[in-house]
């Protein structure tokens, strides 16, 4: 596990962040080389793909905040550091590295210091994937429409771009730590190091008797969806956009297949997650979206037939 990819003086890169805008400019790039061979100025695809990395960035800190479970975390950061409980130990809780609070009395650790901007601090970990494609989307709508795009085309390229971004974007997950899986004994299951997320996860639900220790072998749920991604971008460049029948073909196909993809990890991950009736936010995303692009390309293929 590598949480920070490098450092340059006193400030470290999380892994996440970085392979995360790595994907996504080379999305941006290949988009960029496919838009000639549409006929759409590669510049203009320049621009609308860095506007559409930034709302991502935004939109999936913000659903992070919001539904992952850490809102009222946030919130007592900024008004009452005492009510935020750091899973450490005393030692590490007065280290120089965490400098908090230790509560005798209740046997846990506080920061010591508001901060109101910790919810923003999204460099630090902490973005939700649909949170990101959502906004994604919304903005690329709005700068297709202000260029005068044709909005079919533009989707199309992210059709194939997106999952290759997030290829790169799930082994920064890796990296990181987050996002790991259900503990399980298949051959290619990964053990965590002590002080990780899945071993501090696992520690609280008794599998371990200490966070320090290595976690208990686990589904690599970020190499899964980075596969996953991957073939999702090669069936889409490769095969869907040569026979595509309509313009947003290829986005359609992308986003059903997405949502097959991570409704079905989601049993898989043990990290902190947002849900409802026994279903994680995600899932729910991924139904509704489901939905949505099977409904869109039946009256797309429909108005194509009807010509």
């Amino acid at each position: 596990m590598r949480p920070e990819l490098f450092r340059l003086g006193d400030v470290g890169f999380p892994a996440y962040f970085v392979l995360l805008l790595v994907g996504f400019l080379f999305a941006i790039a290949v988009g960029a080389a496919t838009s000639r061979r549409m006929g759409i100025n590669p510049d203009v695809i320049v621009d609308l793909g860095i506007s559409m990395l930034i709302a991502g960035v935004l939109g999936g800190r913000l659903l992070h905040v919001i539904a992952d479970g850490y809102f009222w975390d946030y919130v007592h950061l900024c008004t009452d550091p005492s009510q935020v409980n750091w899973p450490l130990e005393k030692a590490e809780c007065l280290s120089k590295t965490y400098d908090g609070v230790w509560d005798a009395a209740k046997n846990v650790c506080h920061p010591k210091e508001r901060d109101c901007l910790a919810w923003a601090k999204f460099w630090a970990g902490g973005l939700t994937y649909y949170g990101g494609l959502i906004a994604a989307v919304a903005v690329g709508w709005w700068q297709t429409r202000k260029e005068k795009l044709p909005l079919g085309k533009a989707a199309d390229l992210a059709g194939f771009a997106i999952p290759v971004g997030l290829g790169f974007g799930r082994i920064g997950c890796l990296l990181a730590g987050c996002c790991f899986g259900a503990p399980c004994s298949l051959p290619w299951a990964l053990s965590f190091p002590g002080r990780s997320s899945a071993s501090e996860a696992q520690w609280k639900a008794h599998l371990l008797t200490s966070k320090y220790l290595p976690s208990l072998p686990v589904h690599p749920t970020q190499i899964y969806e980075s596969l996953a991604s991957l073939a999702i971008a090669a069936i889409c460049m490769l095969w869907v956009f040569p026979r595509k029948r309509y313009d947003g073909h290829v986005f359609v196909v992308f986003a059903i297949l997405y949502a097959i993809v991570r409704f079905f990890l989601e049993f898989l991950r043990r990290d902190d997650r947002g849900g409802f009736l026994a279903l994680s936010t995600s899932q729910w995303i991924s139904l509704v979206i489901a939905a949505a692009m099977i409904a869109l390309h039946a009256r797309l293929a429909q108005k194509t037939r009807l010509g």
